[in-house]
């Protein structure tokens, strides 16, 4: 397993359509995205293995919903890591959007 790494750093790949965290340069994880009209589908998400264990799909729903919450977009988590992350953080709750 690889030492835990100094920095990550989270962007929004636009192209690729995923929030990326790279930790120490490398990158340690990413969330795929699809936008909709309003609203952020959260599709998946993926740790590198040897950056597992070191919070780094945490961080990426942190980023994704804080984002979200900046661009006033509603989430449908379609992820089941980004839909227990919001279920353990009800700070994200309102974030979701509500079946019609």
């Amino acid at each position: 397993m690889a030492d835990q790494p100094r920095t990550v750093q989270i962007s929004d790949n636009k192209a690729l359509q995923r929030y990326e965290a790279r930790g120490d340069g490398v990158l340690a994880g990413y969330a795929t995205y699809e936008r909709t009209h309003g609203g952020i589908v959260l599709l998946h998400t993926k740790t590198e293995p040897a950056f597992e264990g070191h919070g780094v799909a945490s961080l990426l729903a942190e980023a994704a919903l804080d984002d979200a919450r900046g661009r006033r977009l509603h989430v449908t988590p379609k992820c089941p890591f980004m839909a227990a992350f919001i279920d353990r953080h009800p700070e994200y709750g309102d974030l979701v959007a509500q079946a019609t």
